[in-house]
């Protein structure tokens, strides 16, 4: 199986490399090889893993500055950037003439400061929508391997879904099959029952969808062929074809992300027709 998703641990992936070698970095007095407006990242990203894996705890005092600095090959100013970001996350708190202690050892507590700053982001960047995508796509591929592979799933939730879309189909209820749709993708997640995958997911629920509801409005599809797709990734699952199931909602989730790129285009051509008419 793939395990090709953990949000928390999406930024570290390329850290272990950089570990490895950190001793060496810090007895040859070297800089690492990372363009300089990066070290910060680093040490926060590093400091932050040890927070969240239990090595930190809270109530303890992190090293002074100087002392993080030695260990990275840093300058201060790199650690009190590192510092902020993680007291903006909510993971530490400074105090004037004090050593910055860990505050929060809670993953979920971690995981809806981090919804509320990628739902922030997208105020600033609408592309930001689109990286939302690719972690949606990666949750969900994950949850379908793990569904083929597990015994006793239960998919009540899921199969309540796809009778709700397959309602809304039947009556033309367009809103009603946008809402079972996103009920189903929830759902999908939910049966696996890891709790990780299920918070991290929950957390992002409704910026997803958000964007079910905007991308269902963009391609000519009629309800009876988004319920057949539907109905087939359920099927796939029940026959546990994992490869059948995750290619299925693979080019599913990348056609929401081609419709949604549409209609961020479009939104963006709108806004700047106004602001010339306006100028």
């Amino acid at each position: 199986m793939t395990h090709d998703i953990s949000i928390v641990n999406m930024e570290l992936e390329t850290l272990g490399s950089y570990m490895a070698k950190s001793a060496e970095m810090k007895n040859n007095l070297q800089i690492p090889l990372r363009p300089r407006g990066r070290l910060h990242s680093v040490v926060s990203s590093v400091l932050e893993n040890r927070i969240l894996n239990g090595e930190l705890k809270v109530g303890e005092r992190l090293e002074s500055e100087s002392a993080i600095a030695r260990e990275f090959g840093v300058s201060t100013r790199a650690v009190r950037e590192a510092i902020q970001e993680l007291e903006v996350k909510g993971l530490v708190q400074r105090r004037h003439g004090e050593r910055t202690e860990v505050v929060r050892d809670d993953i979920n507590s971690y995981l809806d400061a981090l919804a509320v700053t990628v739902r922030q982001q997208f105020h600033s960047n609408s592309d930001y929508l689109l990286q939302l995508m690719a972690v949606r796509r990666m949750i969900e591929s994950e949850a379908l391997e793990i569904l083929t592979n597990k015994k006793d799933v239960q998919m009540s939730k899921v199969d309540d879904a796809v009778k709700g879309m397959k309602k809304a189909r039947d009556d033309g209820d367009f809103p009603g099959f946008v809402n079972a749709d996103a009920s189903f993708h929830l759902a999908l997640v939910h049966a696996t029952d890891n709790q990780i995958l299920m918070r991290i997911y929950d957390n992002f629920s409704g910026l997803i969808n958000d964007v079910i509801h905007v991308t269902s409005r963009i391609p000519i599809k009629s309800l009876a062929d988004a319920y057949q797709e539907h109905a087939e990734i359920y099927e796939l699952i029940c026959n546990r074809d994992m490869t059948g199931a995750v290619d299925r909602i693979r080019t599913q989730i990348d056609n929401s992300a081609d419709y949604l790129r549409q209609a961020i285009e479009k939104s963006n051509m709108k806004q700047a027709n106004k602001e010339d008419e306006n100028g």
